[in-house]
């Protein structure tokens, strides 16, 4: 990690993170500038009019890449190497989970003792472009979100659907597709 990166890391996490929304007054505007331009020096790609939300956690987020006119919704969390398309609108509070497990096999010692799994696989989430990802969505492992898609509040994301699709529940399930005429 180079020494800019570090600071600029260092200064989202010790104070950027918790700066006003960018959609309040008086300081949103300011609030996102500082954000946008500490990430801009933290992940791999950040877009022009990217918007890093308060409270977003992302690790390290030297392998994150977020395109223009996208954004990284109010407390959301984040896997350090997650691909944010362009045009990306993001709830608050969505949550990307690893693959990273728990051994639990023994039961002569506790859950805790026993660790977690050597060579579990590090997930990574691509989300495309023209995305809405809802309020307190849940995506488990790693997932394709396609071109186009709407996934609804509350969704338990757990596979993958085809672009233009409209996903929700918990499992996440194909409501319809937005290329089907509506009724």
């Amino acid at each position: 990690m180079k020494l800019l990166q570090f600071v600029c890391l260092a200064s989202y996490y010790g104070f950027a993170r918790y700066l006003p929304v960018s959609y309040s007054k008086p300081f949103g505007k300011i609030s996102k500038k500082i954000r946008y331009y500490l990430c801009k020096n933290i992940f791999a790609k950040t877009g022009h009019n990217a918007n890093i939300e308060r409270g977003a956690y992302f690790g390290k987020g030297t392998w994150v890449e977020i395109g223009k006119n996208s954004s990284i919704g109010v407390n959301s969390h984040i896997q350090n190497n997650t691909i944010i398309g362009d045009d990306v609108m993001m709830g608050t509070n969505t949550y990307m989970l690893d693959n990273t497990t728990h051994n639990f096999a023994r039961t002569d010692i506790t859950m805790i003792a026993q660790g977690k799994k050597k060579y579990a696989d590090r997930s990574q989430v691509i989300i495309g472009n023209d995305v809405w990802i809802g309020r307190d969505v849940m995506i488990l492992g790693s997932k394709i979100i396609a071109d186009g898609s709407i996934i609804g509040a509350r969704t338990l994301l757990t596979k993958n659907f085809p672009p233009y699709s409209i996903i929700g529940g918990n499992p996440s399930k194909l409501i319809r597709s937005r290329l089907e005429p509506k009724d």
